[in-house]
């Protein structure tokens, strides 16, 4: 029996991401939010767990963000970070911290005037120092399923597959992908981070063999526990070079792996 496991954006969907510098107050739309995460030893990307187009968009913009989750109970988790760190001290952590609401609903705005959809992908949240506290980023991100992606799924359930989907992405807006790609929506893991990945696939490879197709440092520990790694570049974006020596194989475009001997 054989597997494939998914991550969601940048492999299943076409990712556009905003950025906003808080700082020089810029938004940007060319930069990696795990790229920015890796630039400094102490970053973590947090995803807010909540709908961004009808939830974020709508709350009061010049209340602190930390106001903003403690208030609303807005969970939460770290999407991804090369420490080690409890989550359960974050709040703490920021309740000093004056970035706004509205620097996140900036974002938000930047999405959907590209027309992309924030309900399919990461949804929103920011990027924290964790030594100092401060919120370097805030960040949005929406998505385009790839045109091939029903195809590919439906080809490799008829091979007798079973379909996984792996993310950093929100728990929710995983849910309407696993819909949109007909999976049951047990098979989907949100809001996992590299770690987590990694255990995911080597609790499938208990009962499977197991394909793990990603696209960013955030699958590397994934890439490298699977069967088959395999590293897709349909995102665009040219991946670091420890990511492409974590996959066995490098795709251009998602339908490529059906002509993969595995």
């Amino acid at each position: 029996m054989k597997a494939v496991v998914f991550d969601n954006s940048g492999t299943l969907i076409s990712r556009y991401r905003a950025i906003k510098d808080i700082k020089s107050g810029q938004i940007n739309d060319h930069v990696s939010s795990i790229d920015l995460v890796d630039q400094h030893p102490h970053r973590a990307l947090v995803v807010l767990q909540t709908d961004p187009a009808t939830c974020i968009i709508n709350a009061r913009p010049k209340q602190s963000i930390h106001e903003f989750i403690s208030r609303n109970k807005v969970p939460f988790d770290i999407s991804y970070s090369s420490l080690d760190f409890d989550k359960m001290e974050l709040l703490d952590l920021i309740k000093d911290e004056k970035t706004q609401v509205s620097d996140i609903q900036d974002t938000i705005r930047a999405v959907i005037e590209k027309e992309y959809n924030v309900q399919i992908c990461s949804g929103s949240g920011f990027i924290l120092n964790l030594h100092n506290g401060e919120i370097d980023y805030t960040i949005t991100a929406g998505g385009k399923v790839f045109p091939e992606v029903p195809e590919v799924v439906g080809e490799l359930k008829r091979r007798g597959f079973h379909i996984y989907v792996a993310s950093g992405d929100r728990t929710k807006s995983l849910e309407q992908l696993a819909s949109f790609i007909n999976i049951p929506s047990q098979n989907v893991f949100g809001t996992a981070n590299s770690k987590r990945k990694k255990e995911i696939v080597k609790d499938l490879k208990k009962r499977y063999k197991v394909m793990m197709v990603g696209n960013s440092a955030n699958d590397i520990l994934a890439l490298q526990e699977a069967d088959m790694g395999v590293l897709t570049t349909q995102q665009d974006e040219k991946p670091p070079k420890k990511v492409i020596k974590a996959a066995d194989v490098v795709v251009d475009n998602i339908k490529d792996i059906l002509d993969i001997d595995f």
